[in-house]
Order: C-alpha cells, then sequence, then structure tokens
C-alpha cells in the first residue's frame, strides 16, 4: 500500500497583524489534519554583525562563491536574522498549538518577502502558498505593489491570501468558487471538494457571464444585434452545463451547494457576491500566462480578485507535485 503523502503549506510571516489573521484563517481553510508546514520570516535589512573572528573569516569565506553571497553569509549573524527566526518560531509554536498533528519547521531569509517566498518555494515545493496581506489601497498595489500580489503573479503553486474576518456565533462557513468551465476553475473546484469542512459549511459557485453588447450601428441592423443575443444565450446555456458539473463535483464534500449566474464582469461581481452573501473565502483558478508581460499588461481574475476581496482568497493552480498534479494527489495526502 502506497505511503500517505502529507499536505505541504508554506507560510510568510512577518509578525504583523495581517500575518497574524493569516495563522488565524489556516484553522477555516478546511486543510488536512496532517500537514507538512514550513513558516518561513524574510528580513531585508540587516545590520552588520559583531567583527568575526579569523576562524570565522575562513569559514564564511569557503561559503562565498561570488560577491553577492557576501552579504547572505554575514547577514546570518545579525540581529536582524536572528528576528526573523524568532518571528518564525513564534509563528511555528502558535501552529503546533492549533494544529497538533502537523509537522511545523520555522526559518528565517534575507532578501526580498515576495521573492524569498517564490525561491522557497521552488526548492521545496508545497502544493500551498499562504501569505496575509496588507490591504494596501488601489493606488498603492499600482504603484508599489505587495508582498502577497508578487507571491500571487510568480508562484508555480497555488496561493491563499488571507485575511481576517470577524466571525458571528453559529455562523456557517461560507465559500465562493468562481468557475468559468475552464481548467483551472475545475482545478478550484476539485481543491474545495478534497478539503474537510466543517458540519453545515456552505459553496456557492457562481459563474458570471460577461455578455456581448451590440454597438449603436449594430443596434439598428436586426441581423446584427440577433447574432449577438444567440451568441449570449448560447453562453448562458454553456454555463449552465458549467454548473450543473461543478454541483456533481462538490458533492461528495458534504457541503451545501448553491449557484448562480451573474451578468458583468467577473473581477467585480464575484467580489461583491462573496462581500454580500458573507464569505470566508473565494476560490478561483489561474490563467496560466506564458509571461511576465502578459500577466502586467492583461492581468487576470484571479489577481484582480485577491487584490479587491475583503475575505480570503485561494487562487488555485494546476501543477505537479509529488508526481502528479495538485489535485490527482489529494486523495494520498493523510486526512484522519
Amino acid at each position: 500500500m502506497a505511503m500517505k503523502q502529507r499536505m505541504r503549506i508554506l507560510i510568510g510571516y512577518d509578525g504583523s497583524s495581517c500575518a497574524e489573521a493569516a495563522l488565524d484563517d489556516l484553522a477555516r481553510a478546511g486543510l488536512p489534519s496532517e500537514v507538512e508546514a514550513l513558516v518561513l520570516s524574510v528580513t531585508e535589512v540587516s545590520l552588520p554583525p559583531p567583527p568575526p573572528s579569523s576562524q570565522e573569516i575562513l569559514e564564511q569565506a569557503r561559503e562565498v562563491h561570488v560577491p553577492a553571497d557576501i552579504k547572505r553569509v554575514y547577514a546570518k549573524g545579525s540581529p536582524a536574522i536572528q528576528e526573523a527566526q524568532s518571528l518564525s518560531e513564534r509563528a511555528a509554536a502558535r501552529l503546533r498549538a492549533n494544529f497538533p498533528g502537523w509537522e511545523i519547521t520555522a526559518e528565517a531569509s534575507v532578501g526580498s518577502p515576495a521573492w524569498e517566498l517564490v525561491k522557497k518555494a521552488d526548492g521545496w515545493k508545497p502544493a500551498l502558498i499562504v501569505v496575509g496581506s496588507h490591504g494596501l489601497s488601489a493606488l498603492g498595489r499600482l504603484v508599489l505593489g505587495s508582498v502577497s500580489q508578487r507571491v500571487l503573479t510568480e508562484a508555480r503553486c497555488s496561493v491563499r491570501v488571507a485575511r481576517g474576518r470577524l466571525e458571528e456565533p453559529d455562523t456557517p462557513l461560507r465559500i465562493v468558487v468562481g468557475v468559468d468551465g475552464s481548467g483551472g476553475s475545475e482545478a478550484a473546484l476539485r481543491e474545495v471538494a478534497s478539503r474537510l469542512w466543517p458540519l453545515k459549511s456552505e459553496v456557492r459557485v457562481i459563474a458570471v457571464n460577461d455578455p456581448l453588447t451590440p454597438t449603436l450601428i449594430g443596434q439598428l441592423i436586426p441581423p446584427v444585434a440577433k447574432t449577438v443575443e444567440e451568441s449570449n444565450q448560447a453562453d448562458r446555456e454553456a454555463l449552465k452545463k458549467v454548473l450543473a458539473k461543478s454541483t456533481e463535483l462538490l458533492r461528495p464534500s458534504g457541503l451545501t451547494i448553491s449557484t448562480e449566474i451573474r451578468e458583468g464582469n467577473p473581477k467585480r461581481l464575484l467580489v461583491e457576491a462573496a462581500e454580500g452573501w458573507g464569505a470566508d473565502c473565494i476560490f478561483v483558478g489561474s490563467v496560466g500566462f506564458s509571461n511576465r508581460f502578459e500577466r502586467f499588461v492583461l492581468g487576470s481574475v484571479s489577481a484582480a480578485v485577491a487584490a479587491r476581496a475583503h475575505c480570503s482568497v485561494e487562487v488555485t493552480r494546476r501543477r505537479k507535485l509529488y508526481g502528479g498534479n495538485n489535485h490527482e494527489r489529494h486523495s494520498e495526502y493523510s486526512r484522519n
């Protein structure tokens, strides 16, 4: 019998209130009871350590292969990296108390937080990266970006942008899944179906139809207007089939399922639907742009929803892990 594989989760932690909220959010993410988690705290600025001894100089010289390594080597003993390690260990201790079945380690690193998380993920190959959101304004996101948005854009695995939420007693956990019939949205559905949700949890599957609108001239020409309406009607019928398939995929999860079709811009409507319903999290699939230029020019529904939503957002990517795709491997994760 094949050995069950623990789900790997990489958690970015900086000690902020947003990072604390991200830790709290994990309790409502439906994750397995047995997980291999790594908490990573990153410091960008390191104060110089005390002058090294001659022996330490020789040992450090052996580690340095290129000039760029010098700062990293000397940063290992700095107060800043020690503080980062202390932060990650504090978060790890908190997670151990909340998830006694998890195997948790703590690490610290020096560099840009977003790039260090992405680099760690490339080597460690987690199924999911968890980051908090500092909730920058729209202008701030445009000019400065944020760690969560950069990780979301660059990571090759799924990413959960976790936000805290005021919980009312006896309120069921509510999940929104945005679907469009693509492989990405199917991966998001399978991810939700694979999780272990509390009793009475609810999922609402939303398909957004962005209908064609004929130009003024087109409206005056009956054949054009008719063609546009027929195309829109065909799209609506296709989305009904997508919702029916979504229901079948989610049925084994035990969640209370509802579906709806909305018309308009999915980047706005998914966020509005989640906020109006009081959702805990939005699950969306990721469009796999081939390069950074395409991501910059075109953006994506998943990135826009993650930036604008007031609840947590999990962006699911189909990726090979441990010899198989994410959704193919969940049955092998330990779920006891």
